[in-house]
């Protein structure tokens, strides 16, 4: 056997080896990135897919929060509350589609970026809104809850990176909750929440950063 042929076989374990061990690491990435009870990415997947995805000149951020979702896990117990959270999630994913990226930033709180082809992303996001309102299949009728939604339009603030867009989004959240709107999106209008409205540790509201609200 020739020299070359002796030293790629020799070789070979190694190749094998090394093969292996990167796709083990992949698999790791992969799952550090996905969030195990609902399955949708983590903060930091969330975040490395959207950046991609805001170049895009159509962009749409949103962000969700489930409604009294505190009240539920105290009354009805961590299950009913993981039931609703994963309801939430694949709902969420479902609307979105394969050209967004859904994502749970923690807690009760997700993420989303889609793509408004048709300039419609209020009336979808309206649509969202109600579908994500509607009860969890097999759980106590007396546990349903709503879900508030902020969006923002990456068009609207060239200037702002994805930090930028979704404190705005979460602004409008926030609004939304307080004045039970359902939905609301940063960029007309003007915003008037307070800071006792908005979630503990938080601040109040830039004046730079109204909102109008959309249809529920």
């Amino acid at each position: 056997m020739s020299t070359p042929a002796v030293v790629l076989l020799s070789a070979l374990p190694l190749t094998a080896g090394w093969a292996v061990h990167v796709w083990w690491l992949r698999g790791v990435l992969h799952t550090a990135r996905r969030d195990p009870l609902t399955g949708l990415r983590t903060r930091d997947g969330f975040t490395r897919r959207a950046a991609v995805l805001l170049k895009a000149p159509r962009a749409v951020i949103v962000l969700a929060d489930v409604d009294r979702f505190k009240h539920i896990n105290d009354r009805f117990g961590h299950a009913a509350g993981d039931a609703l959270l994963k309801a939430t999630a694949d709902r969420l994913a479902h609307h979105v589609g394969r050209d967004g990226v859904a994502g749970r930033l923690g807690g009760d709180e997700f993420a989303a970026v889609l793509i408004d082809q048709h300039g419609t992303a209020g009336d979808l996001l309206a649509v969202l809104h109600g579908v994500l309102a509607r009860p969890v299949d097999g759980q106590d009728p007396a546990a349903h809850t709503t879900v508030s939604l902020g969006w923002v339009r990456a068009e609207d603030f060239p200037e702002d990176d994805l930090s930028g867009l979704l404190r705005r989004a979460d602004e409008a959240m926030y609004a939304a909750k307080q004045g039970r709107a359902g939905t609301r999106r940063a960029g007309l209008g003007r915003l008037f929440a307070t800071v006792t409205g908005r979630r503990s540790g938080r601040t109040g509201a830039r004046a730079d950063a109204p909102v109008i609200g959309v249809a529920a």
